[in-house]
C-alpha cells in the first residue's frame, strides 16, 4: 500500500509509530496523542523540516503502529520500545545526551562539586541524578558556582589567586588562608538546592538576572536566564527521583470519554496493572477495583524500595509528569501499605470511592 494512502487510514488517537527502512528494520520510534496528525507531519514540505527529519523520511519505506487508550500509555510504550530496539534515528534526532550525575565530595577539605558518568555509592560522596542532558547539567553547575562565587580556576590550591578571584567569581579557595568555613557553608546550600529543599540560590540567580536587565547588561541577564532554566531542570529531576524512590502505591483513573475509563496501578517507576472498565453497578465496580488494588500492590510489587538509576529515570519522569499534570481527565490517590493489610479498611474504601466519584462527575460535566 502507498505510504500516503496508509497515512490517510491512520486513526486520530493515541499510539506509537515505528518507522521502517527498505530492509524492514525499525529506524525510529515515536509517540503521539494523535497518530494521524503526527505521522502526516513528516511528509510536509522539506523546507520546514530539520535536516535529520528530511534524512529520516528519505530512508522511510514503511511504518507500523500500536494504538493505546491514553497518551500516558503511548509515552510508556515508546520508552520501552526505544530501549528494546535502540533505533538509529532516535539517537540522531535528539540532542547529544548521556546519563550523568553530580558528585559532591563531602569528606574532602574543599568538597569538589563535579559531573561524573557513574554514581559510586562506596566513595562516601553525595550523588545527585541521574540526569539525561549533560549540557544542561554543565550549564546549571556553571551558574550555581558563578552565583555562589566558587568558580575557582586554580584546582591546585597552592596559594596563588586565580583569575576568577580577581573577577569576583571566586571567594578565594585558591589562597593559603582560604575561607574554608565559608566554602563549606556554600556547599551545604548547594546540596540543599540539588535536593530540592532549599531554593535560595535560585532566587539569588533571579535577582542577578533582574539587576543585570535593569542595568542594561543584557548579555549577563541572558546568561543568568539560561542558568535559571538549567537549575530548574536539576531541581525537577531531584523531585522526580525523590518521588519515585518513596515508592508509593498509586491508583489512577483516567476518563476515556467513550463510556469507559482506565485504571492504572503504579509503584515506583512501574505500571503494575492497567485495565479498561465500563461503569455499571457502582458497588460491584468498587469491589472489582478493590480486589485488583489489594492483589497487585500486595503480590506484584516485589520491592519496598527503589534506587533510581539510569535505566529507571525515563519511566520515572514520564510517570511523575503524568501524575503532576493538570489534566482534567485523570485523578490519582496514594494507597497506604497499612490499608492493604486489612481488606475492610475504611480508608481504602474511601480512596476507591474518591476515584469513582471523580470519574462519574467528570462524565456528567
Amino acid at each position: 500500500m502507498d505510504l500516503k494512502e496508509k497515512i490517510k487510514r491512520l486513526p486520530s488517537c493515541p499510539g506509537v509509530y515505528l518507522m521502517k527502512d527498505s530492509l524492514g528494520s525499525v529506524i525510529y520510534v515515536g509517540k503521539s496523542k494523535n497518530l494521524k496528525s503526527r505521522v502526516s507531519s513528516y511528509f510536509q514540505s522539506s523546507r520546514s523540516q530539520p535536516p535529520k527529519v528530511v534524512k529520516l523520511v528519505q530512508n522511510l519505506k514503511d511504518f507500523d503502529y500500536k494504538l493505546t487508550d491514553t497518551e500516558f500509555e503511548a509515552f510508556m510504550l515508546e520508552c520501552k520500545l526505544i530501549k528494546e530496539m535502540k533505533p538509529i534515528y532516535n539517537k540522531l534526532m535528539k540532542s547529544p545526551k548521556s546519563y550523568v550525575y553530580i558528585r559532591v565530595g563531602i569528606k574532602e577539605k574543599y568538597p569538589e562539586i563535579e559531573i561524573t558518568s557513574e554514581a559510586n555509592r562506596d566513595d562516601e560522596s553525595l550523588h545527585f541524578g541521574p540526569y539525561t542532558n549533560r549540557n544542561t547539567v554543565e550549564r546549571g553547575l556553571q551558574g550555581i558556582k558563578e552565583c555562589c562565587k566558587i568558580l575557582c580556576s586554580n584546582n591546585s590550591r597552592r596559594g596563588s589567586a586565580c583569575l576568577n578571584y580577581s573577577l569576583g567569581l571566586c571567594i578565594g579557595m585558591c589562597l593559603e588562608d582560604s575561607p574554608n568555613e565559608e566554602y563549606l557553608a556554600i556547599v551545604d546550600r548547594i546540596v540543599g538546592l540539588l535536593k530540592g529543599s532549599d531554593e535560595n540560590i535560585l532566587e539569588e540567580m533571579k535577582y542577578n538576572m533582574n539587576s543585570a536587565a535593569e542595568s542594561f547588561d543584557f548579555e549577563r541577564a541572558a546568561r543568568y536566564r539560561d542558568y535559571i532554566s538549567a537549575v530548574k531542570y536539576l531541581i525537577n529531576k531531584a523531585r522526580v527521583v525523590e518521588y519515585t524512590e518513596e515508592n508509593k502505591n498509586i491508583a489512577v483513573v483516567e476518563d476515556l470519554r467513550d463510556d469507559s475509563f482506565k485504571l492504572f496501578l503504579i509503584k515506583g517507576n512501574k505500571v503494575l496493572f492497567s485495565e479498561r472498565y465500563v461503569p455499571g453497578d457502582i458497588e460491584e465496580l468498587k469491589a472489582t477495583l478493590k480486589t485488583n488494588i489489594i492483589y497487585y500492590f500486595n503480590n506484584k510489587a516485589k520491592n519496598n524500595s527503589i534506587e533510581v538509576g539510569r535505566e529507571d529515570i525515563d519511566e520515572a519522569q514520564i510517570i511523575y509528569s503524568y501524575l503532576k499534570s493538570k489534566s482534567s481527565s485523570c485523578r490519582h490517590v496514594v494507597i497506604s501499605d497499612r490499608w492493604l493489610k486489612t481488606p475492610d479498611n475504611i480508608n481504602l474504601d474511601r480512596a476507591i470511592s474518591k476515584l469513582l466519584d471523580f470519574m462519574i462527575k467528570s462524565r456528567e460535566a
